[in-house]
């Protein structure tokens, strides 16, 4: 027969004294069980090990394309219906809800390099290698009808990207120079341009609807203001920034992808230093896209994986991969934050969960008590060694892993060179600079 018994060690309860003077633990509130702490504690540790356990992000495999696919667009109002364009000239439409393509069109010839759709959800706009803009229907032709755009610009360079007013009939689009129209009209409001190289990428900016932001291939990132039609700043980074994307809930708050294996944070109001520097991935990253409610973002690269990021931290929360997944060029998050879609080379769109774990279909009352309890209790004991282990554990595919263990030696090698030099030069003739200002080599107004 065992017998249980409690065993004490009295150097966790006796002064350290001559008089050997006993500790009295003191209870403040008497409503409070004397064990409710240890209690909670295991409770955090079980909900930590099941939200590993039941992280399952993966959710389904949109097949159908022939070729890489290079953009994505969300339906501004209908959350099941995404868009997609292919390296091949082809876009489709697609249905999330039955997982299957509802629309097929080919649209250009050659690459599909931007693809946006108009702010009230009743058109679509591509732009292609082919030199063209081209409008078409979100709802499809009647049956015998042809596919036929209902606009076609033709512009004398290729265009890179376009996006869409989210209030007005205005759209822009980028390559040789960033072009202001008007959708009524087959030449552009505006030009603005700031330097000779061509522009990757142009955004508008969703609460503050005037600004834009474009990324150039001279490492500068530029912003402009569309009531003055002329740019207003630029920041020049160390590296190529291949796009970026406004918080939907801070209004000068952007982040930038960078070729650099990072992803940087800025406020247009001070570019000099970025807000934040989010290191994870080990190459080059190359889109970008915020949760709508501009707490989270997620990146996708050339690492073939794609993370989530919290806007407020520096390493990623979470990193999805597959093994069939390759280089993955494009990534949107869904209007209602609850799942994530990319696009990668080997023609594939796939479907995530957000929140890894997260259980879906409908709750009880009782199951939504429970996991607001659970998520309540893993916040309480975030900070514990045992849990912190447990929390931020993933499981990497060996070439991520390698690379990463690679980068911290040259990034451990870095900052020795950089402590012996400052230790063997004149006093004072060595400044250290922060990490952040060592990114932005020069702000332009």
């Amino acid at each position: 027969m065992k017998v249980k018994m409690l065993s004490r060690n009295p150097d966790s309860y006796v002064r350290e004294t001559k008089l050997d003077l006993q500790r009295v633990p003191r209870n403040y509130d008497p409503t409070l069980h004397p064990f409710e702490v240890p209690r909670e504690y295991v409770r955090a540790l079980n909900a930590t090990k099941l939200e590993r356990v039941f992280a399952k992000p993966f959710l389904a495999s949109l097949d159908g394309h022939r070729d890489g696919v290079s953009c994505l667009a969300k339906h501004p109002k209908s959350l099941a219906t995404v868009l997609s364009g292919a390296c091949d000239g082809e876009v489709r439409i697609w249905n999330l809800t039955k997982r299957k393509c509802i629309r097929v069109i080919q649209a250009h010839e050659g690459f599909v390099r931007g693809i946006c759709t108009r702010f009230c959800g009743t058109s679509f706009f591509t732009v292609g290698d082919d030199k063209t803009v081209k409008q078409w229907k979100m709802d499809g032709p009647s049956y015998g009808e042809e596919e036929e755009p209902l606009h076609t610009i033709l512009g004398k360079t290729v265009y890179t990207g376009i996006d869409h007013h989210w209030k007005e009939a205005v759209f822009a689009t980028c390559g040789q120079q960033v072009d202001i129209w008007d959708e009524q009209r087959t030449s552009p409001i505006c030009s603005m341009t700031w330097g000779f190289d061509s522009i990757s990428s142009v955004k508008f900016n969703p609460i503050e609807t005037f600004l834009l932001g474009s990324c150039a291939s001279d490492r500068n990132i530029v912003l402009y203001d569309m009531r003055q039609a002329t740019p207003l700043k630029k920041v020049i980074l160390d590296m190529r920034t291949n796009t970026i994307c406004w918080n939907p809930m801070e209004a000068f708050i952007f982040t930038a992808a960078n070729e650099d294996y990072n992803l940087y944070t800025f406020d247009m109001r001070a570019l000099d230093t970025p807000v934040m520097i989010h290191m994870d991935h080990v190459s080059a990253v190359l889109d970008v896209d915020y949760s709508p409610t501009g707490k989270d973002f997620v990146s996708a690269s050339f690492d073939k994986s794609i993370r989530i990021f919290p806007v407020d931290k520096s390493r990623s929360r979470e990193v999805y991969h597959t093994k069939r997944m390759q280089h993955v060029i494009c990534v949107k998050w869904t209007s209602d934050s609850k799942y994530i879609m990319c696009g990668s080379d080997e023609m594939n769109i796939r479907l995530w969960k957000a929140n890894a774990s997260e259980k879906l279909g409908v709750l009880t009352s009782r199951e939504k008590a429970a996991t607001d309890y659970n998520q309540r209790l893993k916040e309480k004991f975030q900070h514990h060694p045992h849990i912190k282990r447990i929390s931020r554990h993933r499981h990497l595919p060996k070439s991520i892993y390698s690379q990463i263990q690679e980068q911290r030696i040259m990034k451990e090698a870095r900052r020795r060179k950089e402590l012996n030099r400052i230790k063997y030069s004149k006093p004072g003739s060595v400044q250290r600079v922060s990490e952040k200002k060592k990114r932005v080599v020069a702000v332009v107004k």
